[in-house]
């Protein structure tokens, strides 16, 4: 205190008296405050140091306060230093624990940081490749001296496209080159003439097997969050099953070992077509309904790599099939176009729409020699296309609903396609529709149609799966096996034959793979 005395009543070391307020003060303290504030800190009145004067005092001894005058006072005088100490080390340990908080949250920063600055990187190194890729790829497109390829139809004439985006917002296409059709036009003579001599191989399951087929096998290939299986397919020299899910993961599986492979991670919506490209490169090629195509590439240590990312359509990915020379593949979309891809290079040759038409398409298969491709659209018509000339050649109606899924035969002349009311199979010579078979349940539509690589049986999901034999356009085709009804568990939404039909790949909304085949076969491959 500046007035130590005079409110303390304790006894200052240098004491001077006021000459104005007669106060006592302790010097050293006073002559501070008269410097600092020039008045008295008591009355407030005007004060200098001329007014102070010193008092001469004795040598005394200080007094004892009253709590040290005994043992209790003191003990009372102990206790309430002890209390100072611990709100003391209270205070400090909540400011340790407010800074340790404060420097974690300051480390998460950071490493978010740091992972977002990598994601970054790495998309941007993507984005370069991608780039430097396409800036080789167009002068090599652009050497053909090909033009850019009329591919609108209208009312079945051909239009011209846009060439620029200032033109009705489409690309330029590089267009499918004379070499490209030639190509194609001598696979269709091999494969034509290979299909003359075609015999049903020994190996095929016979129909008794099938007729004893049951489920023996299930595994849960997707997340639970987002359950169901959309799409399926089977790579038969490698026994490898690939599925597409609404979770927009695509899984591929190895049946022999009932194990992942690997999951394919990269859609941000639904997969809703996988396809093999049935070579030895481990391809595969996903659509989805986030408007983009993937292409995937096995590696070494069995995980798949996305190699392009494809975003020529505007509308979601319904479909994806591949041509005949493993060269090239076609996607179909609800932007109402189909797009004929080089797969080499991920380019994408031309783009194919309907303008007389508004319809999206739903589902696109190749006939097996490659030069027709079917499309299914969501006005429930079938509209068939040459390839070479990208004319829609001929139309089919006669469906309710959107058309799901279609199939070629083995031996080129059948077509089979699924929709809301079942399943119509078509004379591909005749061009007309010649047997038709109706849901097993009226709520719930035909969602897929598979015949066997041997053309021999013809198999149709909906609530149930079943199972016909491939006849003629005259004879009955019978149905030779009917699977559980999956309703209860949710319905089947793909279904694929196994090599040689020795089993049966089902997918369905409960995200579950199911395999049919013989009791007791445990799936592993003969050697």
């Amino acid at each position: 205190m500046l007035f130590l005395y005079a409110v303390s009543g304790e006894v200052p070391e240098e004491p001077v008296v006021s000459t104005k307020s007669g106060l006592l003060f302790e010097k050293r303290l006073i002559e501070r405050h008269i410097s600092d504030y020039g008045k008295c800190p008591i009355t407030g009145e005007p004060l200098t140091l001329d007014d102070i004067i010193p008092v001469k005092a004795g040598k005394i001894v200080k007094p004892r306060p009253v709590q040290a005058a005994s043992i209790p006072g003191m003990i009372g005088m102990f206790q309430n230093e002890w209390d100072s100490l611990m709100l003391s080390n209270f205070a400090l340990e909540q400011q340790l624990h407010t800074a340790r908080q404060e420097l974690s949250h300051a480390l998460y920063q950071h490493d978010a940081a740091c992972r977002v600055i990598a994601r970054l990187k790495k998309e941007r190194d993507e984005a370069r490749s991608l780039l430097a890729q396409a800036e080789r790829q167009i002068p090599i497109s652009a050497a053909t001296g090909n033009a850019v390829h009329p591919t609108a139809v209208s009312n079945g004439k051909r239009g011209a496209e846009d060439d620029d985006l200032g033109h009705g917002g489409k690309k330029a296409r590089p267009g499918i080159s004379t070499d490209v059709i030639a190509e194609l036009t001598e696979c269709n003579a091999v494969l034509s003439q290979q299909r003359k001599k075609r015999t049903i191989p020994s190996t095929l399951a016979p129909i008794e097997d099938l007729e004893h087929y049951t489920q023996i096998t299930s595994y849960p290939l997707h997340k639970t969050n987002k359950p169901g299986i959309l799409s399926i397919d089977i790579h038969h020299s490698k026994d490898i099953i690939a599925t597409g899910g609404i979770d927009t993961n695509a899984v591929v599986f190895d049946r022999p070992s009932g194990q992942i492979v690997s999951t394919l991670s990269g859609h941000s919506k639904k997969v809703t077509s996988v396809r093999f490209v049935p070579n030895d490169e481990g391809l595969v090629i996903t659509g989805s309904a986030d408007k983009t195509v993937r292409m995937w590439q096995g590696s070494e240590n069995g995980n798949y790599d996305c190699r392009h990312v494809l975003k020529d359509h505007t509308a979601e990915v319904q479909a994806v099939t591949v041509h005949a020379t493993n060269k090239y593949f076609v996607t179909a979309s609800l932007d109402n176009s189909w797009c004929f891809y080089d797969l080499s290079s991920g380019l994408c040759l031309t783009q194919v729409a309907d303008t007389s038409e508004s319809e999206g398409y739903t589902s696109a298969a190749f006939h097996p020699d490659g030069l027709i491709l079917g499309t299914g659209t969501t006005d429930a018509l079938v509209k068939i296309w040459d390839v070479k000339s990208q004319m829609n050649v001929a139309k089919f109606d006669g469906h309710t609903g959107a058309v799901t899924a279609i199939s070629f035969s083995e031996n080129g002349y059948f077509l089979a396609t699924a929709a809301h009311d079942g399943v119509k199979l078509w004379d591909l010579r005749k061009l007309k529709n010649f047997r038709s078979f109706a849901s097993p349940d009226l709520d719930t539509p035909t969602n897929s149609v598979d015949f066997d690589h041997s053309g021999s049986y013809l198999g149709v999901a909906s609530s149930d799966i079943r199972v016909y034999q491939v006849a003629s356009v005259k004879s009955e085709w019978n149905c030779i096996k009917t699977l559980p009804d999956l309703s209860g568990t949710g319905k089947a939404t793909c279904v694929k034959f196994g090599p040689d039909a020795k089993y049966i790949a089902v997918g369905s909304m409960d995200r579950n793979l199911r395999i049919f085949g013989l009791p007791g076969d445990d799936g592993a491959p003969e050697s």
